[in-house]
């Protein structure tokens, strides 16, 4: 019968064929890609850590001043003073790593009166001790006497965190491996393979002493050493990632 068909009729027919497949078989394909990818089986996630108490070596003094007045040159001139001589006093007991020395904040800025009008003047000025000799720097605190002290923090160098690190992440991955052996025990199979792991440590955070005040910035400037007492800080690591049970 297609052989009773004119030329023209045959070519409009397998244009329009062709037409409604396309459609067709691009459905098919949208189906196909839009079916879900089955999840891995036998894959289980889990998290081992381990901590280590370290006693803290490195101390941070800040030491401080505030000057008051009607000029502003010369607020700065006294908050001056009172720096170079205290850096005079602590310059020539620096140890790089040991007994660091270092400025701070140094700002001076207008008081208001209830007009809006400049009344007046205050700066304040610091300077910063810092290491892990922390007998020489309380020491040092001491006999500062134009700053006062206005606070106190502890921490790990760097050398002590990094030792820490290393015994305790050999700790945490041991656990991984038997808490992964027991699970693999506990689900019936007969081992596992480890697949992606991720191994982070949680320093201690510096632990600093309340800000001084008053009185209180008087006293501990007078002691001589200034009494203090570093305490201890937990380094811990974590291991966390999965395994896939194997048969």
């Amino acid at each position: 019968m297609m052989s009773d068909m004119n030329p023209k009729s045959l070519w409009l027919q397998r244009r329009l064929g062709g037409a409604l497949l396309a459609p067709a078989l691009s459905l098919a394909a949208l189906t196909v890609a839009a079916q879900p990818v089955a999840p891995p089986t036998g894959v289980v996630s889990l998290v081992a850590s381990a901590s280590v108490e370290v006693p803290r070596d490195l101390i941070s003094v800040t030491l401080s001043t505030t000057r008051e007045g009607l000029d502003a040159a010369a607020v700065q001139t006294q908050l001056k003073q009172a720096l170079d001589a205290a850096l005079a006093e602590v310059r020539p007991a620096a140890r790089p790593g040991q007994v660091d020395v270092r400025t701070g904040q140094f700002s001076l800025y207008p008081r208001y009166g209830q007009k809006g009008a400049v009344t007046g003047w205050q700066g304040t000025a610091q300077l910063w001790l810092e290491g892990r000799d922390i007998a020489a720097i309380s020491q040092l605190a001491g006999r500062v006497s134009t700053l006062t002290v206005a606070r106190v923090g502890y921490g790990l160098s760097r050398e002590a965190r990094e030792k820490a690190e290393s015994e305790v992440t050999a700790q945490a991955v041991a656990r991984f491996r038997s808490r992964s052996d027991e699970l693999a025990r506990l689900f019936g199979y007969t081992g596992y393979t480890i697949g992606e792991v991720n191994v982070s440590a949680n320093e201690p955070p510096p632990m600093p002493m309340p800000m001084l005040r008053g009185q209180a910035m008087a006293a501990a400037a007078e002691a001589a050493p200034l009494p203090v007492e570093p305490g201890q800080g937990s380094v811990t690591v974590t291991v966390s990632g999965n395994i896939r049970l194997t048969r």
